[in-house]
């Protein structure tokens, strides 16, 4: 089977009711579906085989008033039924044709060290582990609930 790499938008919401296990870390709720496909500066590329959503990569295209363009690369998943086969390479590689497009001057994603597929998949396309050492920071803004 041949393996489609694509981005989505507005309308294509209906092409994420068809999901293999695994690509997703939970279930895709329609109306955060919908408000992401509408949003321009939100970016989904995917892979579909057999109108079956085996991958996905998103990233978001964000302007700051003192410095050019970039583009986040927020998360790459892929079923596992898929793995080791290059789409992730691929869906990336997608994301970067988009920022490209967009006139974005960098690129960038944050991963733990302790993920060497992840790390190894970044290189694989081209990326540069920065030089320092990175700190995020989380911040809870709604308390989870305990039922």
């Amino acid at each position: 089977m041949t393996v489609e790499i694509r981005s989505l938008g507005l309308g294509d919401e209906d092409i994420l009711h068809n999901i293999a296990p695994g690509v997703f870390d939970n279930q895709v709720d329609e109306s955060l579906s919908a408000e992401f496909l509408a949003d321009p500066r939100h970016h989904l590329a995917i892979a579909i085989e057999s109108d079956l959503v085996v991958g996905f990569a998103s990233a978001l295209h964000y302007v700051h008033p003192d410095k050019p363009s970039e583009l986040w690369i927020n998360e790459v998943g892929v079923a596992p039924t898929h793995q080791r086969q290059g789409i992730g390479k691929k869906l990336l590689q997608k994301l970067l044709k988009i920022a490209h497009s967009l006139g974005c001057h960098e690129a960038w994603v944050l991963t733990e060290r302790s993920n060497p597929v992840a790390m190894r998949l970044y290189e694989s396309v081209g990326g540069t582990e920065a030089p320092d050492d990175v700190v995020m920071f989380n911040f809870q803004l709604k308390e989870e609930s305990t039922s």
